[in-house]
């Protein structure tokens, strides 16, 4: 499958978090995810990266129950949640940050962060003090907690979705496309906050058009084509290969 060795979880010296075997995924009668298969450590930040259309997303949705799977397994945590509603999978401990803005534009940024709070039922202290928790590592929006969300900056917006995530205490977060549509220096914020719950021993696994960025950040990596893995090892090797990232380079500097 890669031509390189592959990293069992033992080898990177901490439990396997997040277990995706055999996945094949249909829309309809068109098979767009052939045979994949994914293992995430334990405070480990893994790069899913491949050209446009490869399947990435598709990925992402099929261990949030958000697209159910043709055949195969999905385990988190050693507990089976094949089939399981994406209720179920967030309250479970698994997240996902949406690509895009992943916050309701209509509403405050108080309420957003509660939103992210849902899982607490009743326990509204608990939410309290997890939101509390999390406006520490995002300061800015705890002086814009009336604002309307929709009239953030983007960045600002970005931030607020992240924030969001991290409310119900992610054990593994998914994050499509974080850098989407950001400058730099905001980028350079997020990540750093990432890295500093990563350090807390959260599970990231980040789809990243922008190559680099991802794998400056990420452990190992595997790279997507046409819906099946092509590549799975240590993201400096993925570096290496020109033969993959090619097409995703030429894909980046046709979108610029």
């Amino acid at each position: 499958m890669t031509g390189c060795s592959r990293a069992t979880s033992g080898e990177r010296g901490g439990m396997t978090l997040l277990r995706v075997e055999g996945v094949d995924v249909s829309y309809g009668p068109i098979q767009v995810l052939f045979d994949v298969s994914i293992e995430v450590g334990e405070g480990e930040i893994v790069a899913l990266l491949g050209t446009n259309g490869a399947g990435k997303t598709t990925v992402l949705r099929a261990i949030s129950g958000i697209v159910g799977l043709t055949s195969g397994r999905i385990s988190f945590q050693d507990t089976d949640i094949t089939g399981a509603s994406p209720r179920q999978i967030v309250e479970a401990g698994l997240i996902q940050l949406p690509g895009g803005r992943g916050v309701f534009p209509g509403m405050s940024v108080r309420e957003n962060l509660e939103v992210g709070g849902y899982v607490y039922g009743r326990d509204h202290a608990r939410r309290r003090a997890a939101i509390k928790a999390v406006l520490e590592e995002f300061p800015a929006l705890g002086d814009r907690l009336d604002q309307q969300a929709g009239t953030l900056s983007g960045g600002q917006q970005q931030m607020l979705s992240l924030a969001k995530s991290m409310v119900p205490e992610p054990k593994l977060l998914l994050i499509d496309e974080l850098s989407l549509g950001l400058a730099p220096v905001i980028v350079e914020q997020l990540l750093g906050t990432l890295r500093r719950y990563v350090e807390r021993g959260v599970s990231v696994v980040v789809v990243e058009q922008h190559v680099d960025l991802a794998l400056s950040i990420a452990q190992r990596a595997y790279f997507m084509e046409r819906g099946s893995i092509r590549f799975d090892g240590p993201a400096e090797e993925l570096h290496g290969r020109d033969d993959l990232l090619r097409a995703v380079f030429l894909a980046t500097a046709t979108d610029g």
